[in-house]
């Protein structure tokens, strides 16, 4: 698999100061945007030794803009390029410009079946400044395992789960097929979840459109009282909760989402799920998402 983990997360936004209180009060992210270089509305977070993992770029719609993915080499990132020239996806190399602003060796740049914007990438240049949140996070889990995972709109959902397994060979975790109503006339919307590395998932697909360009992307602390933590700064800093403390069924995640100041909801979490020989792992579906917990319907009240 070329492809090895969720590198970092771009989101445009007209909130510079929502997210930069959001960022590192509520998240607990270290904001390096003055070692960075920021212009005018934008800001760089950083959660481990990467130069960054999420970055804010002005602009007037709230939505997310760029999932980077990363590869190993040059040559990862050269196999990234052929897949996508023999299925026929345009794609376009990054300008030194850009490769520079991204702090990688080198980047492309494509758009799923479903429109949403990616790039990937090779090469991370970083002085390996120990991460210093600003609430005292001890940590969170990246690594090999990449940034955390995202989940994406796909109402296009059978062009783009195919674009992620057959042209960049991400993996089929597990799924779920949902109705809101107990309308059984309710068309199911599908809910893929994809792994790139020993991570349960990386990249979940769900056949709807999101007018903030994501569901949700998903955080992972080394510790669970950093969960509970984080759940006290939300509540001081009036940020939406918008599902309740809960341990997922598919990854084991034990976590609570809440409402990012783009639109798009933030799951943190502890204790996830790792596969280590995928050979020896079987799909499944499930009927639940959660062991217990995750009320969602708190997202849905005023």
């Amino acid at each position: 698999m070329t492809i090895k983990s969720l590198g970092y997360v771009g989101v445009t936004s007209g909130q510079l100061e929502a997210w930069q209180q959001f960022a590192t009060g509520v998240l607990g992210l270290q904001d390096v945007s003055a070692d960075l270089g920021a212009e005018s509305g934008e800001a760089f977070f950083k959660i481990d030794d990467h130069p960054y993992r999420l970055f804010v770029t002005p602009g007037d719609n709230e939505t997310l803009a760029v999932c980077g993915w990363e590869t190993h080499s040059a040559q990862g990132l050269d196999e990234v390029a052929d897949a996508l020239g023999k299925a026929g996806v345009d794609f376009s190399w990054g300008s030194p410009e850009l490769i520079a602003r991204r702090r990688v060796q080198n980047l492309l740049s494509f758009t799923d079946p479903a429109g949403n914007h990616h790039e990937a990438f090779w090469g991370v240049v970083s002085d390996f400044s120990v991460f210093n949140s600003a609430t005292g996070v001890s940590g969170f889990v990246t690594g090999d395992q990449g940034l955390g995972h995202i989940v994406l709109p796909a109402p296009n959902f059978d062009d783009t789960a195919a674009f992620f397994t057959d042209v960049l060979g991400f993996g089929l975790s597990d799924l779920m097929k949902l109705r809101f109503t107990p309308d059984p006339e309710e068309p199911v919307k599908r809910l893929w979840f994809m792994h790139c590395n020993r991570r349960h998932h990386s990249l979940g697909l769900f056949e709807m459109p999101m007018p903030a360009g994501c569901v949700h992307l998903m955080l992972e602390v080394n510790e669970i009282d950093e969960v509970g933590r984080c759940n006290d700064r939300r509540i001081a800093a009036g940020v939406k909760l918008t599902g309740t403390l809960g341990r997922h069924a598919n990854d084991h995640m034990l976590s609570f989402y809440m409402r990012s100041p783009s639109g798009f909801d933030v799951e943190y979490g502890a204790d996830g799920r790792t596969i280590e020989d995928w050979s020896d792992y079987a799909v499944f579906e499930s009927t639940v998402a959660s062991f217990w917990g995750h009320d969602f319907s708190v997202g849905q009240m005023d």
